[in-house]
């Protein structure tokens, strides 16, 4: 197994430490300390996709793991963030039930995108055809995962500066949505001959 596989490896074996360390509210900042195992986690997507190409190392098992485990680190904070109710939402005084409203409809819409485009891509493969990924869903996945480790972050910082960074997370959340749907509509109209 080669490099970039055994951190794409690594990144799937962070995902239940995440999970643990985010709700041990026995430990002093966990949500701090869970934003931080995002973001290293979140970082060697970067990482192995860089080092496989550059590198010539890309393989079967790399394509197949790869977009394996960022949907799964990715969708797993998305669902652990609608479990902050307290610690997150109730900061948000009375705005707190419509943006949680707003924020499960955006993360149904991130998650159905997902779907939609691996279906595609899958159609896509099985007709010969190959897919590039495009800047835009790269901005996207960055935005993304900016905004997730800053809304679990904003959980354990006090007071006002909580509710700041709160606010930033959700206006990131917001733009990463719109990124979502319009990298998935300009990705299947740019390849819609695959279907065809």
């Amino acid at each position: 197994m080669n490099l970039p596989n055994k951190i794409t490896l690594s990144r799937i074996c962070m995902i239940p430490i995440f999970i643990a360390v985010f709700f041990l509210d026995i430990i002093p900042l966990h949500f701090m300390i869970a934003a931080i195992i995002f973001a290293v986690a979140a970082c060697t997507d970067f990482l192995d996709g860089h080092i496989a190409r550059s590198r010539g190392l890309v393989t079967n098992l790399g394509k197949f793991l790869d977009p394996i485990a960022d949907k799964v680190l990715v969708s797993t904070a998305m669902i652990l963030i609608l479990t902050m109710g307290g610690s997150l939402f109730a900061m948000l005084g009375a705005l707190a039930f419509p943006i949680y409203v707003a924020m499960s409809i955006c993360i149904c819409i991130i998650m159905a995108r997902e779907l939609i485009i691996s279906a595609f891509r899958q159609i896509a493969a099985a007709n010969g055809v190959i897919m590039a990924a495009e800047k835009l869903g790269k901005y996207k996945t960055a935005c993304q995962d900016v905004a997730i480790f800053v809304l679990i972050l904003a959980a354990d910082i006090p007071a006002t500066a909580g509710l700041i960074v709160a606010w930033v997370g959700l206006g990131l959340f917001a733009l990463a949505t719109v990124l979502t749907v319009v990298s998935g509509i300009s990705y299947v109209v740019k390849n819609k001959q695959v279907l065809k």
